[in-house]
């Protein structure tokens, strides 16, 4: 693996040869993320956000955070909620944040491993799917169909737990995805073949052929290199910066001490080169492109957090 050379990004009007560096601009707010703080019941490998048992670099958002930001959304109608982390299900302002938002009548996503913090929560989460059957969607990180290989990410003993998860949400009814990795240079039809045969094997209701349903993210390694990205990159790529996730999305965090702030984007959660401000529609400006995760994750891999 060649290190990357992180002084290439530090200008971000300017490519290190001098081209105008893209960027994206504001086009209309799609999903507006909340990191509920970066404590987990996990230690994964290659966790872009280092979360943990210990890591509190964010911290937990309380319900007063979420309801001054939601308080700035005009309709809730045309705007998506999503719950990230850590693992939302440790915080225990979680549930009644989750309820907020759907007594208003957003739509929500909720990123989990669906291990133990989110089976303690099974009362209160069925009798929210019962109320809002419409309205809430849990997706549950599963690196890979195989047992060994989602546990060299996640650490042993954690593939049983997230698939006793992903069959009671199916059972319940939930309205379901997953989210794998591409870290082991599969095909893409070669792991959605797994992840289905997997899903069929355990009754659980989700298309691995749907790519609604399976996200497959490309790995987001800062210390490999990867291209800087120009305005000329576009077209030569085929792609439009209106696609971007920072076009259509945002992401309040709490960090340690501070007050909680909005950052351009999902990833970036500690480059104060991308923190927005502490009001939504401060927050909505152009963006520029120079961190590696840019590159790699979203212009390159086509990645995208809000599926």
């Amino acid at each position: 693996m060649q290190p990357i050379d992180l002084e290439k990004f530090r200008d971000p009007l300017f490519t290190r040869t001098g081209q105008v560096r893209a960027f994206v601009d504001f086009v209309a707010l799609k999903t507006l993320w909340f990191n509920t703080g970066t404590l987990c019941n996990l230690t994964c490998a290659n966790c872009y956000i280092e979360s943990s048992p210990t890591n509190d670099r964010l911290s937990y958002l309380e319900l007063s955070d979420l309801t001054r930001f939601l308080d700035e959304i005009v309709s809730p109608d045309h705007v998506e909620i999503g719950f990230t982390g850590g693992e939302p299900f440790l915080n225990p302002a979680f549930m009644s944040m989750l309820s907020e938002c759907l007594q208003r009548g957003f739509q929500v996503v909720v990123l989990s491993n669906a291990m133990r913090p989110m089976a303690k929560r099974k009362a209160e989460l069925a009798q929210l799917r019962a109320q809002y059957p419409s309205l809430l969607k849990i997706r549950v990180s599963l690196d890979h169909y195989q047992a060994e290989r989602h546990e060299s990410e996640r650490g042993p003993r954690s593939f049983k737990p997230t698939m006793e998860g992903l069959r009671w949400l199916s059972a319940e009814g939930f309205t379901l995805s997953a989210a794998g990795r591409t870290y082991w240079g599969e095909p893409e039809m070669t792991m959605r073949g797994g992840f289905a045969a997997l899903f069929a094997e355990h009754a659980i209701k989700i298309d691995a052929y749907d790519s609604a349903q399976l996200l497959l993210f490309p790995e987001m390694d800062a210390r490999a290199d990867t291209p800087e990205v120009s305005v000329g990159c576009w077209d030569i790529l085929h792609k439009s910066p209106a696609d971007m996730m920072c076009a259509s999305s945002r992401m309040v965090i709490k960090r340690r001490g501070q007050a909680a702030s909005v950052a351009a984007c999902t990833l970036l959660p500690y480059d104060p080169a991308f923190d927005l401000g502490t009001t939504l529609r401060g927050a909505l400006g152009r963006v520029q492109l120079n961190h590696p995760h840019c590159s790699k994750f979203c212009v390159l891999g086509g990645g995208s957090c809000s599926g």
